[in-house]
């Protein structure tokens, strides 16, 4: 099916080391496309694989225009791998999938008649997942409720790629690090309507699996980050801030305190309580240095907005005559 124009969907994929796994991705996926009845395109991306991934995938290219393969210059990850693949991508809905088949190609009607019922955002959900319970499920189980309570998100689960997206919402959402897994976090809060729906969990077949438990500790840290970028990038002095004001205050009220007590006799010399005292003068500077950090991130943040000729709103649309 050679088309000149823009197709209606693009299926991005990263590949890393699944030379076993990228010839019967491309079966299934061109299978199930066929009867879709939709115009398409395959971006392989290739996030510099050490195997033979590169190679197959360049053949299948060739092989068929509706193909194109994107070979990263080293191993950056799946964001960056994803990211550039989002920036080859035509279709006006896009879906993300992996490429070692635990993603189930017969899945993508699902997504499509979810998008078309007006959704900006369609996650899949690994109800019933069938990885193991001590090393994959129970993290990801505990991480995907702690992304849902920060983001004010309500979906079950967070770290599948396989999601569907309208074109001019991913073509806005920077993904950076790992945050592939926190795109509807960041789309949610640029007003993106999001739904969830079930599918398949396949147990690999083939290959070696790049994730564990591992991943859960830095899933904690990325969580701070997403909170502050969610609920105070355009205002970081409001989260700074707060903390500051809090440990002054704290700081103040006990030197405060023991002065109070000194004086009505209730204790001794001050300088018996010089830890205390102390302590206190601690909490007072470190609320005055986050103070000058939170106006110095509140103008560094107006400053990044100015240059890069960003508006702190985003408009979902317009309608006039």
């Amino acid at each position: 099916m050679q088309q000149n124009s823009a197709p209606y969907l693009s299926i991005v994929v990263p590949f890393y080391n699944e030379e076993t796994n990228a010839p019967e991705m491309y079966k299934r996926l061109k299978g199930v496309l066929a009867d879709l009845g939709k115009t398409y395109e395959l971006v392989f991306v290739d996030d510099g694989s050490r195997d033979n991934t590169y190679h197959i995938l360049r053949d299948l290219a060739l092989k068929d225009p509706l193909v194109s393969v994107v070979q990263l210059a080293r191993n950056y990850g799946q964001s960056a791998a994803l990211s550039a693949g989002f920036d080859n991508a035509h279709g006006a809905v896009i879906v993300s999938m992996d490429g070692d088949l635990q993603h189930d190609p017969a899945d993508l009607p699902l997504f499509i008649e979810k998008i078309n019922e007006g959704y900006d955002i369609v996650s899949g959900w690994r109800k019933k997942r069938v990885d193991n319970p001590i090393m994959r499920r129970l993290p990801s189980f505990l991480a995907n409720k702690l992304l849902a309570w920060v983001s004010g998100v309500d979906i079950h689960d967070f770290g599948t790629t396989y999601k569907a997206y309208r074109r001019e919402f991913i073509k806005n959402v920077e993904l950076f690090g790992d945050y592939h897994r926190y795109i509807p976090a960041l789309a949610g809060d640029m007003g993106a309507s999001i739904a969830e729906i079930p599918i398949k969990n396949v147990v690999r077949a083939k290959g070696k699996s790049k994730y564990g438990i591992r991943r859960f500790w830095p899933v904690l840290l990325d969580l701070i980050m997403l909170k502050f970028i969610v609920s105070y990038f355009a205002k970081p002095l409001r989260f700074f801030g707060s903390i500051g004001l809090a440990s002054l205050l704290a700081g103040f009220g006990i030197s405060l305190s023991m002065v109070f007590l000194f004086l009505i006799g209730l204790i001794g010399p001050l300088r018996g309580h010089s830890a205390m005292l102390l302590f206190s003068v601690f909490l007072m500077l470190m609320g005055i240095q986050f103070i000058v950090l939170g106006i110095t991130a509140e103008i560094n943040a107006k400053v990044y907005y100015k240059v890069s000729n960003r508006p702190v709103y985003r408009i979902k649309r317009v309608v006039n005559r």
